[in-house]
């Protein structure tokens, strides 16, 4: 990994090498959190600017703890966000709500420089080395290293997940449990049958596409489970794994505490 350079551009290959892949949803506005699922080992992170709070700055700081703790990092972002997420460096876009195969090759093209897209080019930004590494080359690393991961979270996106895995130039598809659950009128209960069903149809569907699939998994058994449906793209929670290693020191806390109790 060339680590001067300040676009990681691994991803791509690391979706196609058929291996699983481990790594976080993270919508704390945090660049040590980053450093942190770094250093534990996760193969990548995705900063959630759906759902969080970071603004640009902070962002583009979460992306540089990212490329200091070797960790791949993926912007989840609404698309009018895309260019300057990528301007700041992240090695992937992942974009919620994509309806179609047809929405799949618009965003294709938005994160694609030309000849393969219409991204509007400019070597200032951080992306690019501030200048440091810009024209063909930089245009070129851009192509072939940043991913578009697109997210499915309606049944209507589910009977197209085939199409949508199979358009050009996306790297991976991500079956979004909890928006589906609910689109499908079972509020966040995505562990029930019917909405199951749906999750594995969609895993089945864009792994026989030839297509990278994706899921939240918050356990080993979810990831068992879901692998064997051709997920290999696993993403927890990092406010969940922070908010359950809390509760369970807390918790532990007060046993010591009534123990030192009973001592006196």
């Amino acid at each position: 990994m060339d680590t001067r350079h300040p676009l990681d551009n691994r991803l791509p290959g690391m979706l196609r090498s058929g291996q699983p892949l481990r790594g976080v949803f993270n919508s704390l506005p945090s660049p040590a959190i980053v450093e942190m699922c770094g250093y534990a080992g996760f193969d990548f992170i995705i900063i959630d600017n759906e759902h969080g709070s970071a603004g640009f700055e902070t962002t583009e700081n979460m992306l540089r703890a990212a490329r200091a703790s070797g960790i791949v990092p993926v912007v989840r972002c609404l698309r009018h966000d895309i260019s300057r997420v990528l301007d700041m460096g992240a090695s992937a876009v992942q974009i919620p709500m994509v309806a179609s195969a047809a929405e799949a090759r618009d965003l294709v093209q938005q994160v694609r420089y030309p000849r393969a897209g219409r991204r509007g080019s400019a070597f200032s930004p951080r992306a690019a080395g501030y200048g440091a590494f810009p024209g063909v080359a930089h245009t070129e690393r851009s192509n072939a290293g940043i991913a578009l991961i697109v997210m499915i979270e309606t049944p209507e996106a589910v009977a197209q997940a085939a199409e949508i895995a199979a358009v050009d130039g996306v790297d991976a598809v991500f079956v979004g449990p909890n928006d589906l659950s609910h689109a499908m009128g079972f509020d966040n209960d995505w562990q029930c049958p019917q909405v199951e069903a749906e999750i594995e149809r969609a895993l089945r569907a864009i792994s026989g596409a030839g297509n990278c699939a994706g899921v939240i998994a918050l356990t080993p058994e979810d990831e068992a489970k879901y692998g064997q449906w051709g997920a290999r793209y696993f993403a927890g929670v990092t406010t969940g794994l922070i908010t359950r290693a809390l509760q369970q020191a807390s918790a532990a806390g007060g046993r010591l505490a009534a123990a030192a109790k009973l001592s006196y």
